[in-house]
């Protein structure tokens, strides 16, 4: 019934839920208490409405949001408390007292202090913020000012309320005393407090304080690309949850030729990009966009079909390319936006002939096989591609599951129908196998039937694995690793703490100018956040026995570790199947929407060499007894045909595919290029090109 509410009331946790509640009770008390009147009564129901209201905001509530969105924000909470406050007052025997007076005009005084408080705070903002967000650009020369001390701006609106609680406690005490001297204390102290706030935020509205206007920024921003020249370009607009669509590509754009460049639309993608040398230019405003100078731009690479691609699709100079941001069978491999490209790229045979049974409009001509330079990091298996025998002394197994999707169809996601079968069947295996759970990003965003499932997964693995540590079975085991457990651990914290220090986020103190002033390309820092990132996802799988069930819902450790700490997978039809392929392991795919083995292989090109699995999950044997005896792996030569139709031929490697189909493109955008001058230079100059050379 509590879990119900709190999913209902859309709170993280009992105790928001616990601290609205209160919230709500609070203030009807806190106005009985005036009308009565009972001094401690008020007292004690205005001290429950400070605290509930604090935790709620210290806890980022969702709470906050919707009691604004019914007239009762903060600052309408803080003032109803106020005048109640007068109202008991007045109802205590002091209405004609200059307390109550001096009580009105200081609250009136306060109240009055929250506009210019609130528009300075605002102002401050605003004139802060760039019209773009930049990382490895320099922008010294726009000489962009430090940003005012992070305790002024950060919360301002709660801090600038609290203040009442002097005027709060004095008129109080003085309600108690009949002493006036207190309330007049309180309340002063109040309206001087609140107006030092406002004058201590004055002196940053100077010039000298703000940062250049928009047109400066977007000229030095100009400059920069004129003297850069960038010649490839990643476009990428989404939503925050999809920033790993991004990330994924950030590596093969370091290892592209010429000048690459990095273009984001949104500010939160900004916030969550991962670290990378190439040059970033976050331009939130199409207007904007549209005025930058990208004319030495030939390729420009698409990470995703979303509306503000037509930004930059509108400019003829360049080649427009569909990169995409995985490699499946899921009908958004095939969008029919994807002919609004010059050329799609996809990883091998198996995305041509996806396009060609699709038959949305997409050329063959058009589409150009580059393999997938991302997976590169994937480790094969062991032996001539089979899954071989574990390298420790029970199989790891990865159950990946994809998310709900935006429909409800079956077919989307095992978690629903076949999620909970999957993992029972996984921890009651006999010969035992470890079970590594990874959700997509995105489970539960939309469908509450994949947040339960999820949470219910999560629950069956915490308790086995609670089991699994006190069985007597690992005991040997786990004593025999305990030293070497714990100093990965003491590892893990060391790695963790100079990787804070690295992070470009680690100072809060900086604001989103100073950050794009200071986040220059430091190859060095960048060389040694790469070697930390490897030793920490070593130390992480250290810290672990190897017989150890575990949930991993975070973004580390990534999802081609967990393949490489695997000797199966279990999954749905998404890009992690064929992404999965490049391990050469045996791997199991749930036909949630119950097809049938040869309709489902028929229609999904990715499991014909996997275990195909019924929401029931019976068939799961087949895929353990692969991973326990290399010679019962009866699909290993299937999975080694599959890869190559899936994604391409081990030679050359993906990224000498991938810069040489760049280059070729980037030549056809210039061969256009100087056909479109020469046409427009008129059939004089035309004629006579040597002239011109």
């Amino acid at each position: 019934m509590i879990s119900t509410a709190i999913r209902l009331a859309r709170v993280g946790s009992g105790a928001e839920l616990a601290a609205a509640l209160l919230l709500g009770i609070s203030f009807p008390c806190v106005m009985v208490a005036a009308i009565i009147p009972e001094l401690w009564f008020f007292a004690a129901a205005a001290a429950v409405t400070y605290l509930a209201d604090t935790f709620l905001h210290q806890r980022g509530s969702y709470l906050v949001n919707r009691l604004a969105k019914v007239r009762a924000g903060l600052s309408i909470r803080f003032l109803i408390r106020q005048m109640l406050l007068v109202l008991l007052v007045a109802r205590s025997g002091l209405g004609e007292d200059r307390i109550f007076y001096v009580t009105v005009v200081a609250v009136l005084a306060f109240y009055g202090l929250q506009a210019p408080h609130g528009a300075i705070v605002t102002l401050l903002r605003l004139r802060r913020k760039l019209p773009v967000v930049t990382r490895n650009i320099d922008l010294g020369a726009l000489r962009i000012p430090d940003a005012p001390p992070r305790w002024l701006l950060n919360r301002s609106a709660e801090k600038m309320l609290h203040l009442d609680v002097f005027a709060m406690a004095g008129v109080l005490i003085t309600l108690e005393t009949r002493d006036n001297l207190y309330g007049f204390a309180g309340l002063g102290l109040s309206v001087v407090l609140a107006a030092g706030y406002v004058a201590g935020l004055l002196p940053y509205l100077r010039p000298s304080r703000l940062v250049p206007p928009a047109e400066k920024v977007l000229k030095a921003v100009d400059g920069w690309l004129a003297d850069y020249r960038p010649t490839v370009m990643l476009y990428f607009s989404g939503s925050k949850e999809s920033a790993y669509q991004v990330n994924m590509w950030l590596e093969t754009m370091g290892e592209l030729e010429g000048r690459p460049l990095i273009v984001l639309r949104e500010r939160v993608i900004a916030q969550q990009l991962g670290p990378t040398a190439v040059p970033v230019l976050c331009v939130p405003g199409g207007v904007h966009l549209m005025n930058l100078d990208l004319s030495t731009v030939r390729v420009a690479l698409y990470a995703a079909n979303v509306g503000k691609n037509i930004h930059m699709l509108r400019v003829p100079t360049m080649r427009h390319v569909f990169i995409g941001h995985g490699d499946s069978d899921k009908l958004a491999s095939v969008n029919p936006f994807s002919k609004a490209y010059d050329e799609v790229w996809t990883a091998g045979r198996a995305g041509r002939d996806r396009y060609a049974l699709a038959d949305v409009g997409v050329r063959d001509e058009d589409i150009v096989e580059v393999g997938r330079p991302q997976l590169a990091p994937i480790r094969p298996a062991g032996g001539a591609g089979a899954g071989g025998a574990s390298k420790n002394p029970i199989p790891t197994v990865l159950y990946a599951p994809t998310w709900e999707g935006w429909d409800d169809s079956p077919g989307n996601t095992s978690l629903i129908a076949a999620g909970e079968n999957i993992v029972k069947a996984l921890l009651t295996a006999e010969p035992p196998v470890r079970v590594l759970y990874k959700p997509h990003p995105f489970t539960g965003t939309r469908s509450p039937k994949a947040k339960a499932a999820h949470e219910r997964i999560v629950a069956l693995l915490e308790k086995a694995a609670a089991e699994r540590a006190t069985d007597t079975r690992w005991a040997d085991q786990g004593a025999a690793l305990r030293a070497d457990r714990t100093a990965a651990r003491a590892e893990l914290s060391r790695i963790e703490t100079r990787l804070t220090e690295l992070s470009a986020m680690a100072d809060a103190s900086r604001d989103e100018a100073e950050e794009s002033r200071d986040a220059k390309a430091d190859p060095a820092r960048l060389a040694e956040l790469t070697r930390l990132r490897d030793e920490w996802n070593g130390a992480y799988w250290r810290s672990f026995g190897w017989w150890e069930h575990c949930v991993i819902g975070g973004a580390e450790p990534r999802l081609y570790d967990c393949f490489n700490e695997s000797d199966a997978m279990v999954s749905d039809i998404s890009s992690v199947v064929s992404d999965f392929i490049a391990s050469g392991k045996p791997y199991a795919v749930t036909d949630s929407a119950g097809l049938g083995a040869e309709e489902f292989k028929r229609q999904n090109t990715a499991v014909r060499a996997a275990v195909i699995l019924s929401n029931s999950a019976e068939e799961l044997g087949q895929l353990l007894a692969a991973v326990a005896d290399p010679a019962a792996d009866r699909l290993a030569a299937d999975r080694r045909e599959l890869k190559r139709y899936l994604l391409g031929p081990d030679e050359p490697s993906s990224i000498q595919r991938f810069n040489a189909a760049a280059r070729a493109l980037a030549a056809k955008a210039q061969a256009r290029n100087a056909g479109v001058e020469q046409r427009m230079a008129g059939p004089e100059e035309a004629a006579t090109p040597a002239v011109r050379g």
